[in-house]
């Protein structure tokens, strides 16, 4: 990886639409570190677009050659921000019909991974979860997250201050056409979730020229970014645990939680409180309502998180070791949020902001509105680019009650995208459809559009199915919790 020196600091100004990449060397492909079963190489890029000939670092970017007649390549990003995207053509390569007709390609995005991760020096007590997505004290208090918000943002700038203000979302999508342009393509086809939503319809937007198919599952909407983002996990969350206690509700013979999705949820926030009172080590109040929170991304955990809340309930609970984010995830998941959005200064505002959100959603206790450290970044909000109705088609794909990106989001990228869009809604809860569905109502028009078929004529309604397969997506644990 290339050593970073003589960096300057400097805000980068986006322009609507990015000039191409320029010529790269053809890559050398040798084996992935780790075992991990794919080609990979590396690909360099500039820390500052502004300075296409300044400091550089490498991206590391991973191939799963395609197995049968190759239509071109499928760029592919897992969500976050802040998530390694590597390994992730060893998941969609599961998917024969794409594995046969495309490269497969992973990267890890700028400040990630293997690609010269940011590290604001965190300490083992600051990347618990319950600090990175702030939690506040149980009786609302949020003095403690001000002191960690203000503390992390310091350190984020003593350690990766000349850098951290690149560490944007049209810089990745720059990145994204230097790896495009290294592998020789005219375009590339791209599959995004999560937070790889956003970031593909910001490279689609910038370099329509050179962006083929793309589907977009579980979609950022574009005008929340970052704080509206954030804030809409609190009624979210709500509307996903409503399918949990349902499907507790109906096996209460088994867990005892309750007879009604009402009485599910009073057991629940009775628990959390008792947790709050009296923790069971490391395992309080607040460790329970951030392991809710991510439980709730898959129907398929439905049965453990029941299980846990039982035990905590009858005293037989054993607590799971501290879960701890990475450092390189938590750092550029600041850099990301912090540098594309305006945030509040005034601690008191979101001291009430949280107060209020107690009242209105309280199985996440205030936690989406809580402060950041991006209330004392001390670098300048760089403009979004705008996304545009005009380009390559899109296709968007959505669950219905998504506790992370909830639907709304998507319906607001269908409508900025205009006619080159359509959208497909699920009705189910969780985040992330393709990685977990079945449904032929879903899946024939997403393989089919990106095999070469049309796009959907009209947008699609799918109803209820069974979200049991391990599909494309990525899972809610400290590597990918899909933010």
């Amino acid at each position: 990886m290339r050593i970073l020196t003589a960096l300057t600091a400097g805000v980068l100004i986006t322009p609507l639409m990015a000039t191409a990449a320029v010529a790269s060397p053809k890559p050398e492909w040798r084996p992935c570190p780790d075992n991990l079963p794919l080609e990979c190489t590396t690909v360099a890029v500039p820390v500052d677009y502004s300075r296409p000939n300044g400091p550089a670092i490498d991206v590391a970017v991973s191939r799963r050659k395609a197995t049968g007649q190759r239509r071109g390549v499928l760029l592919l990003n897992p969500g976050g921000p802040g998530n390694a995207g590597l390994d992730m053509p060893v998941e969609v390569g599961a998917f024969k019909p794409l594995a046969d007709s495309y490269d497969l390609i992973g990267f890890d995005a700028r400040g990630t991974g293997r690609s010269a991760p940011m590290d604001c020096g965190l300490t083992d007590e600051q990347r618990d979860p319950i600090k990175i997505f702030p939690q506040p004290a149980p009786n609302g208090d949020i003095s403690a997250s001000v002191a960690y918000a203000r503390q992390v943002a310091k350190q984020c700038f003593e350690h990766h201050g000349q850098v951290m203000p690149h560490i944007t979302t049209a810089n990745t999508a720059r990145d994204m056409d230097r790896i495009r342009v290294a592998l020789g393509e005219r375009k590339i086809s791209y599959f995004g979730v999560s937070y790889g939503t956003y970031l593909g319809a910001v490279y689609a937007t910038m370099f329509p020229r050179h962006t083929d198919r793309v589907v977009l599952d579980s979609v950022v909407g574009p005008k929340g970014v970052w704080r509206g983002m954030l804030n809409s996990w609190g009624p979210a969350t709500e509307e996903s645990f409503t399918d949990f206690a349902g499907w507790a509700a109906q096996r209460d013979t088994t867990y005892h939680l309750g007879n009604t999705p009402d009485e599910v949820r009073s057991t629940h926030l009775a628990l959390a409180r008792r947790l709050d009172a009296r923790p069971l080590g490391h395992y309080n109040g607040n460790v329970l309502r951030g392991t809710t929170r991510y439980m709730l991304y898959q129907e398929s955990t439905y049965p453990e998180l029941a299980a846990t809340l039982q035990s905590i309930g009858n005293g037989t609970f054993t607590p799971p070791p501290p879960l701890k984010f990475s450092s390189s995830f938590a750092s550029t998941f600041w850099g990301i949020t912090c540098n594309e959005a305006r945030w509040p200064r005034s601690t008191a505002q979101y001291q009430w902001d949280v107060m209020v959100a107690r009242q209105q959603y309280p199985v996440t206790n205030g936690m989406p509105y809580n402060v950041s450290p991006c209330a004392f970044w001390p670098s300048p909000a760089q403009p979004a680019v705008p996304i545009v109705d005009h380009g390559p088609n899109v296709l968007l794909v959505q669950n219905l009650r998504d506790p992370a990106t909830p639907v709304g989001g998507a319906r607001e990228m269908r409508t900025v995208l205009g006619d080159r869009s359509r959208l497909i809604t699920a009705d189910n809860a969780g985040h992330g459809v393709l990685r977990a569905t079945t449904d032929s109502c879903v899946l024939q028009p997403v393989m089919g559009f990106l095999l070469g078929g049309p796009m959907p004529g009209n947008d699609i309604a799918c109803g209820k199915s069974l979200q049991d397969a391990k599909g494309l997506a990525q899972r809610p644990d400290g590597g990918r919790v899909g933010q």
